[in-house]
């Protein structure tokens, strides 16, 4: 394929400026009319907000054309190949938001009466039902609003639920495989971390387990499928270790694109799931929000799942706040209830048999990707690999290319960089997920420009260190960028302009 940027000189001219840049003095997009001469202003003086210095001042069409040039230069799944391992950045159905945009759900006030919300209260316990049958699990709570709240109110539940038996414990084994997360979930809620090693093969084994479980272990929080994309084989026998000693098991969620409709935690000896709805279940995702991290639990810890719960009552539905064993309220209202909605949707149109489908496929793309580049990069763990596979820079290094040159090359080709250097256990990791929704036309494309930065790593390895060549910003100090980020602009000249 054609090496992109090679000895072109991107122009600057017609390179959009700062808004600040391109300010004239007096320039307005709106029309003021004239402060009357002889009666008070039509803005009252306390609502006027003092002058800026250096606001921009500019007309209507150049507002406009800064802001569509910006927007047409964001990425986004809708115009590329999202190969961001981890957080599985999967395609959002258009289905989803016009469910999510109807005048019932867009226009309902949290604060009215139940008997005024049994539409949405109704689709809530719908979507608990659906959860706790795709987990395998008993109970859900949809309160928390991202996969780390939903580790942190897992976490309590388990905390509650030990300490009402007069068996409070201090200590949660963490796999080194497990999500970043975890240790710290684990210190907000007053434990101390206790990790143990995956093994050869990349995942964790039972002796392992049994040499950390003591009586004042309170969980192990594992991830399955992990963070290196492997199914995690032992699983049940390391829950029968944790159990045995009256611990509790806590699997993050976060990979459950790759098992839904195939496997159920709740199978599997899982006490405590969180579920990422902004993963698996195609709701928006990143930027901070939204997301929706619910909770699901076996039987035992029912009781102690937070407020507000809803409550069928024959055809009607009630909210419950009386729970003396509840951890209480950990999310305004009802989670974030146009995620939820969204979610339902999702789960609604594909059905059982379309959310097995949904899984197969995933790991049928990564499977694809890691036969195809396994002879260019060098795998982590040379194992068949579940939605995600890892690779390692180690054949590139060599040439003195590393995973983030990699990465910024991959820009040039018109592709997002997958994750690097996650996860931790591996040596300049490359996380590659592909989702279920990409054709293989798709992935092709990826995997050639995959292949032709491995060629171009050994044969003009300079060119991609200095990558990327033809993005708008070229490669930024990010370091710098990390330690002492500009916040406000600065006029060009002043000292603390950056260029």
């Amino acid at each position: 394929m054609s090496e992109p940027s090679r000895g072109r000189k991107v122009s600057s001219i017609g390179e959009p400026k700062l808004l600040f840049e391109s300010s004239s003095a007096g320039r307005s997009a709106m029309l003021w009319p004239p402060e009357p001469q002889d009666s008070a202003s039509a803005i009252p003086e306390a609502l006027r907000r003092d002058d800026i210095a250096g606001f921009p001042e500019l007309g209507e069409l150049e507002v406009l054309r800064h802001f569509t040039r910006l927007s047409q230069r964001n990425f986004a799944i809708e115009s590329q190949f999202y190969p961001l391992g981890s957080c599985t950045m999967k395609y959002n159905p258009k289905v989803n938001e016009v469910v999510a945009r109807l005048p019932g759900f867009l226009q309902v006030h949290p604060l009215v009466a139940a008997d005024l919300l049994q539409g949405a209260l109704a689709l809530l316990y719908e979507l608990e039902r659906m959860l706790a049958e795709i987990s395998g699990l008993d109970h859900v709570s949809l309160q928390p609003s991202a996969g780390a709240q939903g580790e942190l109110t897992g976490l309590m539940l388990i905390r509650a639920y030990l300490a009402d038996r007069g068996d409070a414990r201090r200590k949660i084994i963490v796999p080194d495989t497990a999500h970043g997360t975890n240790p710290a979930s684990s210190t907000l809620c007053g434990y101390d971390v206790v990790q143990i090693s995956s093994n050869e093969r990349g995942v964790i084994d039972a002796s392992a387990v049994t040499r950390a479980m003591d009586s004042s272990v309170a969980a192990i929080m594992i991830t399955n499928p992990n963070t290196l994309g492997l199914f995690e084989t032992h699983i049940e026998a390391i829950a029968e270790v944790v159990h045995r000693q009256g611990g509790l098991v806590y699997l993050d969620g976060a990979n459950l694109n790759a098992l839904m409709g195939i496997a159920k935690p709740g199978h599997m000896g899982v006490d405590v799931l969180h579920m990422n709805l902004h993963k698996t279940f195609s709701t928006p995702h990143g930027g901070g929000g939204p997301g929706a991290g619910p909770v699901a639990v076996g039987a035992a810890l029912r009781e102690y799942l937070p407020v507000p719960r809803i409550v069928k009552n024959g055809t009607r539905f009630e909210l419950i706040e009386a729970a003396p064993k509840s951890v209480g309220r950990v999310r305004s209202y009802f989670g974030n209830f146009g995620v939820l909605v969204r979610a339902y949707s999702y789960i609604l149109s594909l059905g059982g048999d379309g959310l097995e489908e949904v899984s197969r496929m995933a790991l049928l793309n990564a499977n694809y990707i890691r036969k195809k580049l396994e002879t260019s990069y060098q795998l982590a763990y040379d194992e068949p690999c579940m939605h995600e596979c890892v690779f390692t820079d180690r054949i590139q290094h060599r040439n003195g290319v590393s995973t983030l040159d990699i990465a910024k090359r991959l820009l040039d080709y018109g592709y997002h960089p997958p994750t690097i250097y996650f996860p931790l256990v591996v040596s300049g990791a490359l996380m590659i997920e592909p989702t279920e929704t990409e054709a293989p036309e798709t992935l092709d494309g990826f995997i050639d420009a995959m292949r032709a930065i491995a060629e171009e790593a050994k044969s003009d390895p300079e060119w991609v260190k200095q990558a990327p060549h033809s993005t708008p910003v070229r490669r930024l100090d990010e370091a710098r960028a990390a330690r002492k980020p500009l916040l406000r602009w600065q006029a060009a000249g002043s000292p603390d302009a950056q260029g």
